[in-house]
Order: C-alpha cells, then structure tokens, then sequence
C-alpha cells in the first residue's frame, strides 16, 4: 500500500471533521430515546415491553455512536501527530480505499481480519 498524498490526507481530514458533526448532531437528537421507560405511564403491558426494547435498542445504538465518535476523534488527533493512515500494529499504511469507508479506522485489513479471527 502507498502512504496517503497530502491531497488524500485533506480529503479524509474534512470526511472526518463532517462524520465528527453529524454524529454529535446525531447524539443530541437521540438524547430523548434513550432515556428510561417511565413505569407509572399509563400504558398497556405489550406496550411498555416495546417501549422498553425501543429504549434498550437506542441505548445500545447511543453507546456504538460514542465509540464511532471517539474513533473519529482520535483520527483527528493521529492527523496532527502525522501519524495517520498508518497500522497501529504493523506500521504499513491502511489504504486511501479503506479509509475512505472507515475514516477512522486504526488498522490495515490484514491486521483488522487478523484481530476478528477471519
């Protein structure tokens, strides 16, 4: 793999900075699903089992949008350091392809496929 050109590096940066935006947009708009099912609403068992599940659901969503956010974050950082689009296990550059799907990805496919097992 080629490490990025600078206009690569430019490309990601603002992919990443506009990801960073609209996930935090995102957070705040869902702030509401998430919190508690209130016990005393007057509403039928079934109901409040799918209201339950609904909040369980964008909890868990919440939570995988944090981390996402933090990845992106954290990419930021790496472009600041210089230390971006590189392997953080095997130091060889990730790929302009690859992180154009997943900016803010920390690892090369090798070393990803190797980390799940596949």
């Amino acid at each position: 793999m080629e490490e990025l050109s600078d206009c690569q590096q430019a490309e990601l940066q603002v992919l990443i900075q506009q990801n960073c935006k609209e996930l935090e947009e995102l957070l705040n708009n869902s702030n509401a699903s998430s919190k508690p099912v209130d016990l005393d609403e007057p509403i039928g068992r079934l109901s409040r089992v799918a209201a339950m599940q609904q909040q369980q659901m964008a909890v868990a969503s919440r939570q995988a949008q944090r981390q996402r956010l933090q990845l992106l974050y954290n990419a930021l950082q790496a472009i600041e350091r210089d230390s971006y689009g590189s392997c953080r296990l095997c130091e060889e550059p990730i790929g302009y392809h690859r992180l154009l799907v997943r900016p803010e990805t920390p690892f090369c496919l090798a070393c990803q496929s190797r980390s799940e097992g596949l």
